[in-house]
């Protein structure tokens, strides 16, 4: 039993892993994005 609850512990530790890097990735182009459009939308004020 011991053994099966070692297993479900990485399982979970590997999902939640997975999970936060996703999330991390979205929120990294999310932010990216919001920094480009300022540029893109008033071109005149950068020149």
């Amino acid at each position: 039993m011991s053994s099966l609850r070692k297993i479900g512990k990485i399982f979970a530790f590997v999902a939640i892993g997975i999970v936060t890097i996703i999330v991390g990735a979205f929120m990294i182009r999310g932010t990216m994005h919001l920094w480009d459009k300022p540029s893109e939308k008033n071109p005149k004020k950068d020149k």
